[in-house]
């Protein structure tokens, strides 16, 4: 798709609550200047540029005059490369507080989630990066008052594959308001057609979610589950996949159908350095605090990582785990062992 690659010499969006100056800065242009009862804009790609969010963004300007078009073919692959340009112009802890924020904003959605505020979220992410585990510890926080009172807990994760039937039951269970459905890994409901119309019953935005099952089933009626019910509870959907790269036009129909239903948070944490720098901000946060070994030793293990990064067989929150049980069981010949053990052939 083409567009036109326009610079401001004037024009400013808010930022945390900052009116903050383009002036200078390059955007893929989406539409040219209106006005609005709020004053005149104009609407660009804010995923160019790091710190902004990455979707289309108004930035208010005067006037026509306060942009000019740099480039009128503009098309998806400068897009791309203007985009990766913009990445490896921020630093270290520009990178670590954009990484941040994001999963800061999935705390916050997984909570919203948890109230019953937000009815369906896709999580997007390249394995290893800690999706998991930040949804599943929010869900566990929020569930603390739960366990005091020896309530079962409204929430469950789901790993791994899963039958229709067996989706059925699932969000039965917890169809209860303020209860949440995590689907972990479970791509293989998104090739199976009926459990994806289940599941897009289940996340669809109407006010009321009825969902049905109109074959028998012996199974059903022993586990006392009726063929229709109303789904109050939501449902978290945490993959691998990145939506937009998927080549299977089945599954990319597949995909844009629950997306349509769903806020979608893609992590965007593609590259090896971006990796690297959330690894070190998890250990930083704590991540190895219930290993009893001395703070010498985990910096030792993040060097380590860091300098054979290209030769890990997965540069992941798993691989640092993995080490550091390592340095724990052998902390004289780890290194040796890790070599071995998580490191690709030469």
């Amino acid at each position: 798709m083409k567009t036109a690659l326009i610079e401001l010499k004037s024009g400013t969006y808010k930022i945390r609550g900052l009116d903050v100056d383009l002036a200078g800065m390059k955007f893929p242009l989406i539409e040219h200047y209106k006005e609005g009862k709020n004053g005149a804009y104009v609407t660009v790609d804010g995923a160019a540029q790091p710190g902004f969010p990455e979707r289309s963004i108004r930035i208010r300007i005067n006037s026509p005059q306060d942009y000019a078009i740099v480039d009128s073919d503009f098309n998806e692959q400068k897009q791309q490369q203007a985009r990766r340009e913009a990445r490896n112009e921020e630093t270290d802890q520009q990178i670590m507080d954009r990484i941040g924020k994001k999963f800061g904003i999935l705390d916050e959605m997984t909570r919203a989630a948890k109230e019953g505020n937000i009815k369906a979220m896709i999580v997007s992410g390249p394995p290893g990066v800690g999706k998991s585990y930040g949804v599943e510890q929010q869900l566990e926080k929020d569930s603390l008052f739960d366990d005091v009172s020896n309530v079962q807990r409204k929430y469950e994760v789901v790993k791994g594959a899963m039958s229709a039937i067996g989706l059925y039951a699932k969000l039965y269970k917890y169809s209860d308001a303020k209860s949440v459905v995590v689907f972990d890994d479970c791509d293989s409901v998104l090739l199976d057609d009926l459990s994806l119309n289940i599941l897009k019953a289940a996340l669809d935005t109407s006010k009321k979610r009825y969902i049905s099952w109109n074959t028998d089933s012996r199974l059903l009626r022993s586990e006392g589950i009726p063929d229709r019910f109303e789904f109050k509870g939501s449902a978290i959907f945490i993959t691998n996949i990145k939506f937009e790269n998927v080549r299977s036009k089945k599954l990319r129909d597949h995909l844009e159908a629950l997306e349509s239903r769903c806020h979608y948070v893609d992590l965007t944490i593609d590259s090896e350095r971006e990796k690297m720098l959330r690894i070190k901000q998890i250990v930083r946060d704590g991540m190895l605090d219930d290993y009893d070994m001395p703070q010498e030793r985990k910096d030792d293990i993040i060097e380590f990582i860091d300098e054979n990064r290209k030769r890990l067989r997965e540069l992941s929150l798993r691989t640092v785990l993995k080490i550091a049980d390592l340095a724990k069981s052998f902390p004289s010949s780890w290194r040796e062992y890790a070599s071995t053990t998580v490191m690709k052939s030469t």
